[in-house]
């Protein structure tokens, strides 16, 4: 396995457990939560998923070798865009399933 290779995913792994870990820190704090609940594991894997097939298509190459200190500074840069991509997938998965309960729908919708 390459570098820009574990950046990648070590990127949208991250990304994904940061935006599935921040609610339920949340809601901890505020004491709603007492337990883990499943959907989070759910909705994680199915980021995961959609995380790792997409940014291996959509940044198929990673950061050309450069000479002097720039290496650093370009897989940086790689690692926080697939971090940003798992956070932004994670968020649009767990957003999709509210809008896709039952309650939710019907709450916000009134077809008169």
């Amino acid at each position: 396995m390459t570098t820009e290779f574990v950046l990648k995913l070590a990127g949208v792994f991250f990304g994904v457990l940061a935006r599935t870990l921040l609610p339920w820190l949340r809601k901890l704090r505020d004491g709603q939560a007492l337990k883990f609940d499943r959907r989070y594991i759910h909705a994680a894997a199915a980021s995961l998923a959609i995380g790792f097939i997409l940014t291996l298509v959509i940044f198929p190459q990673g950061p050309a070798p450069s000479s002097g200190g720039r290496g650093f500074e370009a897989y940086f840069k790689l690692f926080c865009l697939a971090f940003g991509f798992g956070f932004g997938w994670n968020g649009i998965v767990v957003e999709g399933g509210q809008w896709a309960k039952p309650e939710v729908l019907a709450a916000g919708f009134n077809p008169r």
